[in-house]
């Protein structure tokens, strides 16, 4: 793999609260548990211990981090907090799992590089 691109924003995807009395075991396929953190630019999140993200909430996540890198704000897709915790940020937005097992907390950082569209990067 050859990375050439250097990305616009990176993104880190924390586990904040997990229902069923914060086990997981039985609840979540994935054993996400409350202080895992995940990782990206534009490839695919991966926490602390090295595992992936999970393939049901990344369904979840990916129009977000797509709203993030189209320069959209999260507050106007639902940027709010289920359990009352998200700052005041535009780059910033909490979400439940589709299960409804585990909440994630989404914070995306402006990295420096330019916008890959608009920055003349793509071409044909």
């Amino acid at each position: 793999m050859k990375k050439w691109y250097n990305e616009e924003y990176g993104f880190t995807i924390e586990v904040i609260a997990v229902s069923h009395n914060n086990k997981t075991e039985n609840h979540c396929r994935n054993g996400d548990e409350v202080g895992d953190v995940y990782r990206c630019t534009y490839d695919c999140p991966v926490n602390q211990h090295g595992r992936g993200f999970c393939q049901k909430s990344l369904l979840y996540l990916f129009p977000m981090l797509e709203t993030v890198r189209g320069g959209g704000d999260l507050q106007k897709i639902g940027g709010y907090s289920p359990v009352g915790n998200v700052i005041d940020s535009p780059l910033c937005k909490e979400f439940v799992c589709p299960d409804g097992v585990v909440t994630y907390r989404l914070t995306a950082e402006k990295l420096g590089g330019e916008n890959f569209h608009t920055g003349g990067f793509y071409k044909e």
